[in-house]
């Protein structure tokens, strides 16, 4: 059943050949945008009809998360393209689809504990964890044992098969999906798996779905940072370092792709200038420039990378026009290039702009240690994709930073969230009245969907 124009691309195929074998566990890793979430879901659909009464979970991280990407939008086009006419009974309150034959599609989110309460209360006998390189070890081991609904296909009158379903965009090799899959070994113990042979992976990357996907669109992956193409566009996972203080995992699992940002309390503009004079800036560091507020509930956000190579005329009118464009609060500048030049930048190119000059009396990486500890503690998002800006964070490590390039743009956000965390305790209290935050999907890269 499916419409006349629609043919499976030939990765797909492939992919339901895997999915018809008898293993449990089965990842599709690779690049956005490959269809990999609309296959595992078509897939759960055929599932489900096989089966009257049967339930199959469909999980991520965040409940809005997978409301906006995955029911408004995948789900819709399953339906359409491979399933025209089925009649699908919306229960969204309760997040529950139930199709003609009784069966119920579950979607829901992992990052609160009642939601994962009303889960474990439930058997399902499909559950697929959607951009897995968000949640945790430990959520999906207490999750994936309620894939244990007993249920007969209508046709055979035998047992409909339990099944796990993962996909991802592949982030670095110490994250758990790498160890069962690739490793075959449990990422807690380090032993080797007893059931190696019930777990399968394939890569599906945009190359494997070009003919769904715009030119500019292929064209904009092909040029992203060396990090982003190969998580992205290659579909690799990266090599992980023990010493690493950011990696893509902690910064994925508190991100904001399809959400918004609550109420601010505080915005700043943060400058690490290089000390460039316009007519030297080809030949200059960027001038890193953020801008990251911080929300009512105590929490860190990053809305926009501004950072460019440039002089002190260019860059003060970027750093004024944010400043007047989110209603910030303050500019917070590092002054060790040039002291008092930065603040007559800024106020020549807005007087009255309220300025605040910071010193780097310690390392780079002493500085970025405790912000680091505030992205473990899932207190710091990103809002937006910022390609070249997590780069240089997956850089710096404990035993110095290994970029290729000095981190302006990771300076920079890490002046701002120092300024907003004071003592990285409590956040600053301002006497001022609350504003309300905006859509902001500000960063650059904000284009690749998981």
């Amino acid at each position: 059943m499916t419409t006349k124009n629609f043919e499976l691309t030939d990765k797909q195929k492939e992919a339901f050949g895997l999915l018809a074998q008898d293993q449990r566990y089965t990842l599709l890793y690779g690049g956005t945008r490959s269809a990999k979430t609309f296959t595992l879901l078509r897939a759960i659909i055929m599932r489900a009809m096989k089966a009257p009464g049967s339930r199959h979970l469909i999980a991520r991280y965040r409940k809005n998360a997978v409301v906006s990407t995955v029911v408004n939008q995948t789900l819709p086009n399953v339906l359409r393209l491979c399933f025209p006419g089925m009649k699908v009974t919306p229960r969204k309150q309760e997040g529950i689809w139930t199709l003609p034959n009784g069966s119920e599609l579950w979607f829901d989110g992992l990052d609160e504990a009642d939601r994962v309460e009303k889960i474990l209360g439930t058997e399902f006998a499909t559950i697929l964890f959607n951009e897995a390189s968000q949640i945790p070890y430990s959520t999906y081991q207490t999750v994936r044992l309620r894939a244990a609904q007993v249920v007969a296909e209508e046709r055979t009158g035998e047992p409909l098969s339990q099944r796990i379903y993962i996909d991802e965009n592949p982030p670095s090799k110490i994250h758990w999906t790498y160890s069962l899959f690739f490793k075959k070994v449990d990422p807690d113990t380090k032993r080797k798996l007893q059931d190696a042979h019930e777990y399968a992976c394939l890569q599906m990357n945009p190359a494997d779905n070009q003919k769904n996907l715009s030119k500019q669109f292929m064209r904009d992956l092909e040029t992203a940072s060396a990090r982003y193409r190969k998580r992205f566009f290659e579909g690799d996972f990266s090599d992980s370092d023990e010493n690493a203080l950011w990696n893509d995992e902690m910064i994925d699992r508190y991100r904001l792709i399809d959400e918004q940002p609550p109420d601010f309390q505080r915005i700043v503009v943060a400058v690490d200038p290089s000390g460039s004079r316009d007519d030297e800036a080809a030949q200059n560091d960027a001038i890193g420039i953020a801008v990251v507020a911080l929300g009512v509930n105590g929490h860190a956000y990053l809305l926009e990378d501004l950072t460019k190579k440039c002089g002190p005329a260019t860059w003060g009118k970027i750093v004024t026009s944010a400043f007047e464009r989110h209603d910030a609060d303050r500019v917070v500048a590092e002054e060790n290039y040039g002291g008092a030049m930065v603040e007559y930048v800024i106020r020549t190119a807005r007087p009255g702009t309220p300025y605040k000059p910071v010193n780097a009396t310690r390392g780079k990486v002493v500085r970025a240690e405790p912000i680091s500890a505030l992205y473990e503690q899932g207190k710091v998002h990103h809002v937006g994709y910022f390609s070249e800006l997590e780069e240089e964070l997956c850089g710096f490590t404990t035993t110095g930073y290994q970029g290729e390039r000095s981190p302006n743009r990771a300076d920079a956000l890490i002046w701002a969230i120092t300024e907003l965390f004071p003592g990285m305790t409590k956040p600053e209290k301002k006497e001022r009245k609350t504003i309300t935050s905006h859509h902001y999907n500000t960063g650059r890269d904000s284009w690749m969907a998981a």
